[in-house]
């Protein structure tokens, strides 16, 4: 039996891989990365890690599964992980096994070199992973996990270069797919971006002495870092003492960072690009209700991804916000194995109706995305129970019709409603009165591209929704997966 799951009736949105944050030059440094993977949790709830080093205990690791609240909160625990220099990592795992055994995978991985030790944090996923792996095996590597970012420690040991941040470049240009990165050694912290820096990095000041790498600059915010800036795609920086220093160790390629952080993966009060978050998710709403006007008498969001957009649709549209759907703030992890009949519950054991505001009522729910339906399902079964007039959705993203294969976990395409069904069937399979998608040129105009989508020269990786990978994904199409056929 697993000892941790993310939530049963979770299973219908679709989840980030990771999380990575790091700090050097603070006393216990440990602690400043307990809390910024404590504000990136949302990028993982299954299990995290974190190594330190101390130059009287070397390098120190703990790895739990859970929350990180509920394992790096604890004195004895903390007491473990002296230094001044450390790494973190949440993580829900895309790649590598989910079973009792699967704290091997819990990252920050570590290895010893000739010229001393490496930790490394890894979000993203690597497209060649298997390739690599097998002929990694054939030259003599012995795996201890089953996750692709191991692939990327046997590559460092296979280097000849004499340092460990250019054994860590020579076996990022080996690999494919989305990586942002987050290394130490003794006295080095190390961040990259893969070239089209899918996947999000940022770089923060602590104080006098202290930097901070971060998924995202909520987890900045946290440790009363400034955001210096965002690490850019392609780039690696080194930071040791008070010197930051900047190398583009890849091939130059357009940047495609994935839309889906911006729709959804990314806490709201995070920074993307100089643009908030919040706002972008709000303007989403606003050009929903340009694209897709109904008339009602509620805006209500799915809580809680779907309630800036909710906002931007109501003050768009100028039809009153509500909050239709209440969310069970308590809920936990209460439920880890619940008995048929509880799971038989669903969606009612987290939101609930407010069904003194619903009855009678033209409600529109807009939610961030429809990934099975399942949901939408129950939460439209919800709303009609409570006497509303009316379900409208509208949704925050267009048709997820296709996976990813850059580290979100995604139901392979057979399992996407949309890849089996039509906007109309979709719509009569969850029994609505109407359903609604933004349009991808209205996603992009809500994150700041005036003119919409350029087909030729897109800016993001939005290839869950067009079918357009930027980088081919080598092992899935080994194992028989189709991609789109060129129009």
């Amino acid at each position: 039996m697993r000892p941790f799951l993310s939530h049963p009736f979770d299973d219908d949105k679709l989840k980030e891989e990771c999380g990575v944050f790091g700090v050097v030059g603070l006393a216990d440094a440990a602690n400043f990365v307990a809390l910024g993977l404590h504000a990136l949790q949302h990028r993982g709830q299954e299990a995290g890690g974190i190594v330190t080093y101390d130059p009287e205990d070397g390098f120190n690791s703990a790895r739990r599964f859970g929350y990180v609240r509920d394992n790096f909160t604890k004195a004895d625990v903390m007491a473990t992980l002296p230094g001044s220099i450390s790494i973190g990592h949440v993580r829900y795992s895309t790649a590598g096994s989910k079973g009792a055994t699967a704290i091997r995978d819990v990252q920050p991985f570590f290895g010893e070199f000739s010229m001393g030790g490496c930790a490394i944090a890894h979000n993203g996923n690597l497209t060649n992973a298997a390739a690599l792996r097998r002929e990694l095996i054939e030259r003599g590597s012995i795996f201890q996990s089953s996750s692709d970012s191991e692939c990327i420690i046997h590559l460092m040991a296979r280097s000849i270069q004499k340092t460990i941040a250019e054994r860590i470049k020579d076996a990022l240009r080996r690999v494919e797919g989305a990586f942002s990165v987050v290394a130490m050694t003794r006295t080095k912290l190390i961040g990259v971006r893969d070239p089209l820096g899918v996947r999000p990095l940022v770089l923060g000041r602590v104080g006098d002495s202290g930097w901070a790498l971060s998924s995202e600059t909520c987890g900045l915010d946290i440790i009363g870092a400034d955001f210096v800036r965002e690490i850019e795609p392609g780039e690696m920086v080194i930071i040791e003492g008070n010197k930051v220093e900047s190398t583009r160790p890849f091939t130059p390629a357009p940047s495609r960072f994935c839309i889906f952080e911006q729709v959804y993966f990314s806490r709201p009060d995070s920074i993307i690009g100089g643009r908030s978050v919040y706002e972008t998710r709000r303007q989403i709403g606003v050009e929903l209700a340009r694209e897709a006007p109904v008339e009602a008498d509620l805006v209500c969001p799915v809580p809680d991804s779907g309630t800036p957009a909710a906002i931007g649709y109501s003050q768009e549209s100028g039809i009153p916000y509500a909050m239709g759907i209440i969310r069970n703030q308590y809920m936990g992890r209460t439920f880890i194995e619940p008995t048929e009949s509880i799971r038989n519950m669903g969606v009612r054991l987290k939101l609930n109706v407010n069904r003194a505001l619903i009855k009678g009522k033209r409600v529109i729910l807009v939610d961030d995305s429809v990934v099975r339906g399942t949901t939408s399902r129950k939460i439209k079964d919800m709303i009609l129970e409570a006497g509303a007039a009316e379900v409208h959705f509208r949704i925050a993203s267009p048709p997820t019709a296709w996976p990813c294969f850059y580290g979100v976990d995604t139901p392979e395409r057979s399992k996407l409603l949309a890849a089996t069904m039509s906007e109309d069937e979709m719509r009569d399979w969850i029994g609505v009165d109407s359903l609604k998608f933004i349009s991808l040129d209205g996603l992009y105009r809500a994150a700041g591209e005036a003119a919409g989508r350029d087909p030729k020269a897109p800016r993001f990786c939005d290839a869950c929704f067009s079918g357009d990978y930027p980088v081919a994904p080598f092992d899935k199409i080994e194992e028989g997966f189709q991609m789109k056929a060129a129009e």
